[in-house]
């Protein structure tokens, strides 16, 4: 069905059983709301108590999987990042029971870097957020810079050999070869998340190959925000509507 706006209406996921799921989540816009500067964000205090009680109900099997890296997800989330499982930079880190696995710096990444902070120097409504992996580009405070920074950042990805990753009101250039849906994989291929049925949440482009990873092993994908063409089955609103459903999951 759609809306109005011709948007995909999503049905809300249902209970969730802490037996049988195990638990992957995106971190900016789904457990902690967008702002304009990325480096200001921290969980707060609920949310700590959040992640801390779906870890032990679910059995260790709670993963963050974000585009930040697992550097900046320790700083944001604080001691229960070192109990969590974590794929930082798209995928390209991951981290669990202490062991970190990831690929070499991309090549390409400090030119990109330099071409960026050279642009973002023109532009100071630009912010540049700067990754063990990557680098992005943050128009939330001057939107109508959508299409000029967009063609930059191809030019620059042209020039590196890095691959070109757009998402909400940002872009961002980063290695090839890896993406979230593939860190899922790999994390359902090890314990304790091994045998379970993955949920996947999270409300950007960048998540899709996450939610579709969910879906095709028999769990379920579950967008947060309006509804969009998405490989998810089920939506949730916002922020506060995802961590409503999963303190149910806890209760």
């Amino acid at each position: 069905m759609l809306s109005r706006s011709h948007q995909p209406v999503l049905a809300p996921p249902p209970a969730l059983d802490p037996t049988r799921f195990s638990l992957f989540i995106d971190f900016d816009g789904t457990l902690v709301p967008l702002v304009d500067h990325p480096d200001l964000v921290r969980a707060d205090g609920e949310l700590i108590d959040l992640l801390h009680a779906l870890h032990a109900r679910f059995e260790g099997r709670v993963a963050i999987v974000s585009g930040r890296s697992i550097a900046q997800l320790d700083a944001m989330i604080g001691n229960v990042a070192s109990a969590l499982a974590l794929a930082g930079s798209h995928g390209a880190e991951v981290r669990v029971d202490g062991r970190l696995v990831e690929p070499e710096r991309p090549a390409g990444l400090d030119a990109a870097i330099a071409a960026v902070r050279n642009y973002g120097a023109g532009h100071p409504e630009i912010y540049i957020e700067e990754k063990s992996h990557g680098v992005a580009l943050h128009y939330r405070k001057a939107p109508m810079l959508e299409e000029p920074v967009h063609r930059q950042a191809r030019a620059i990805a042209e020039r590196t050999g890095l691959d070109l990753q757009p998402g909400k009101m940002m872009v961002e250039l980063r290695g090839p070869g890896w993406d979230k849906g593939e860190a899922v994989a790999a994390l359902l291929a090890e314990p304790p998340f091994a045998l379970s049925l993955p949920v996947m949440i999270g409300d950007d482009l960048t998540d899709e190959s996450a939610l579709r990873i969910a879906e095709e092993k028999g769990g379920m994908g579950v967008l947060v925000g309006p509804g969009r063409e998405t490989a998810a089955r089920h939506g949730l609103a916002d922020v506060g509507s995802v961590r409503r459903w999963l303190w149910e999951a806890v209760a």
